[in-house]
């Protein structure tokens, strides 16, 4: 169940916090008091998309925290997404916080046990702690997949588990059916892509550049297209410190220091430096030399390092300009070269996968299928049960099993239709054209104690009773009254004969001052209580009839 809900500055709440009771808890308040902003809470904690503008002005953040009890039974089952999350727990807690941010800017983060987590994770681990049913939930009712998903639910865990297998083998055979249906696409062009293919490759085998090899060759070319200016440089050089490498002023500052030599240990170290140089020239000098008398002007190897630069450019610029993604590319043409010579080998492989995975979701199907027809009667006499304590007496629900026109769809082999027939007599129709919008409010809530609300700890509604008064309203608290003796429900409700039948019952009024609007969310007990079904009766707080009223509703 859910024990606290922690609120701050979610568009008109600047902080509140909700301590639930078992049992039905009953939430209230004028319209436009925000009421939707409890039920946007939940729905964030539960993974939902936060809508735009849900933070307080001047807000930088929302936070929703909630804290719930954790199921005694709470099983990983087959499910490795909740095995990883419960992995995450404190071993042993008996409770869960989970908790979702939101900022100004829209971005939301989500945590689980007070660890990051994902929306995904509050999804897969909230589903197992609380169902939600929105304001306008009864009409998905009217959406085939839906309606297929009501009647896996309510077979239970082994009709999922087979649903979710099917799905993965329908899944399957879609993949393999697309794999052939693009090699097929493929193949009208395979030998215009294979000639495509081996020119490249073959263009750049003959190439064969090396990696390192466009650098050289661009040092060789700039010394050959430079020969004369180089030649004028090595002369020049030659010429100013003498075929020798001494030069006439370095020589005779080595002879003059020489012969002062052991006189003036200062006047030494500039001997032994000028000596250095001596030498270091004469070097200079003897590489001068031989680097003056290699040098030559070679026409026909300057045209050859041209030739293979322009021929490696030339690659470079189609693909990728570098050596390194040419060489890349020729690797990648060997490969499809490979794939599109073996094609053959491929498509009878995607053949034989095609027959397996078809065989496995024919098997699958069947099976599915079968639990349906099995299970649907079980359905229908449950609801029509539930129906008649909503004051629907002789409504009957119909399971339709309408098989699919291609033999195989995303959920089975065939569609599940609900129809009903709302009183006795009258021919079933479908839930979209048989039912009214208060009618449909009262299928969604005989369905929700079945399927995956009835293995849920607490289930939400808001505004189940949406379309409905009167009498009616009563039999519908009494049903949510009812629920409440199995799981904690939360009811977010404008009926008093509804809010009446709660063992816990929240006010939700918006106060405004003299800056901007807040709403505060508050229990009432006692006195408080009946001055909120006073006010839901649409009296004043003096009225002593509607005063009296409300006491014989919280009587009864």
């Amino acid at each position: 169940m859910l024990r606290e809900l922690r609120i701050e500055n979610l568009l008109l709440i600047e902080r509140s916090e909700l301590r639930f009771g078992p049992g039905l808890n009953a939430i209230t308040g004028e319209t436009g008091a925000g009421k939707t902003m409890l039920a946007d809470s939940i729905n964030l904690l539960l993974g939902g998309k936060p809508r735009s503008g849900i933070v307080r002005p001047g807000a930088e953040e929302a936070w929703v925290e909630g804290t719930f009890e954790l199921p005694a039974g709470l099983a990983v089952g087959d499910d490795p997404d909740l095995e990883e999350i419960l992995e995450r727990l404190p071993a042993g807690e008996p409770e869960v916080v989970l908790a979702r941010r939101v900022s100004a800017s829209g971005r939301s983060s989500a945590f689980v046990a007070g660890r990051s987590a994902s929306a995904a994770d509050l999804r897969t681990l909230g589903s197992r702690l609380i169902a939600f049913y929105g304001q306008h939930e009864h009409r998905k009712l009217t959406l085939a997949s839906a309606q297929a998903s009501i009647l896996d639910s309510f077979a239970g865990a082994e009709q999922l588990a087979l649903r979710a297998s099917y799905l993965a083998a329908h899944a399957d055979v879609t993949r393999v059916e697309r794999e052939i249906g693009e090699l097929l696409a493929r193949e009208g062009g395979r030998e215009r892509d294979l000639d495509l293919l081996r020119f490249e490759l073959a263009e750049i085998e003959e190439v064969a550049p090396e990696e390192l090899e466009h650098d050289a060759l661009l040092a060789e070319r700039n010394r050959l297209r430079s020969v004369e200016t180089l030649r004028d440089a090595a002369t020049q050089t030659l010429a100013a410190i003498g075929e020798d490498g001494a030069g006439r002023g370095v020589g005779e500052a080595d002879q003059a220091l020489q012969s002062a030599l052991g006189a003036d240990p200062g006047l030494d170290a500039l001997a032994e430096r000028v000596r250095a140089l001596s030498v270091e020239t004469s070097d200079i000098g003897t590489e001068a030399r031989a680097y003056l008398d290699g040098l030559e002007s070679d026409p026909a190897r300057l045209e050859q390092v041209e030739e293979r630069m322009e021929a490696i450019e030339r690659l470079l610029r189609k693909h990728g300009g570098s050596v390194e993604s040419v060489l890349a590319h020729a690797a990648r043409c060997q490969s499809e070269i490979e794939r599109l010579n073996h094609a053959g080998e491929e498509g009878a492989r995607l053949e034989v996968d095609l027959a397996t995975t078809r065989s496995r979701r024919e098997h699958l199907g069947e099976e599915l299928s079968e639990a349906r027809r099995r299970i649907a009667p079980d359905l229908e006499r449950e609801v029509a049960a539930e129906l008649g304590r909503l004051a629907m007496d002789g409504a009957r629900l119909e399971v339709g099993l309408i098989p699919h026109p291609e033999g195989f769809g995303p959920t089975g082999r065939e569609s599940v239709e609900l129809r009903v027939a709302t009183n006795p007599g009258m021919p079933v129709g479908l839930l979209r054209e048989a039912a009214s919008g208060g009618e449909l409010s009262r299928v969604m809530l005989a369905l929700s104690g079945l399927g995956p609300a009835a293995a849920a700890g607490a289930v939400v509604f808001d505004e189940i009773d949406a379309g409905i008064g009167g009498q009616i309203a009563r039999r519908v608290g009494k049903r949510l009254r009812t629920l409440g003796e199995q799981r904690q429900v939360i009811c977010i409700t404008h009926l008093p004969q509804v809010a009446s039948m709660a063992e816990t019952h929240f006010r939700v009024e918006k106060l405004s001052g003299s800056k901007e609007a807040t709403t505060r969310v508050e229990r009432v007990e006692g006195d408080g209580v009946v001055a909120e079904i006073v006010r839901m009766l649409g009296a004043d707080g003096d009225d002593e009839a509607a005063d009296r009223h409300a006491r014989e509703l919280l009587a009864a």
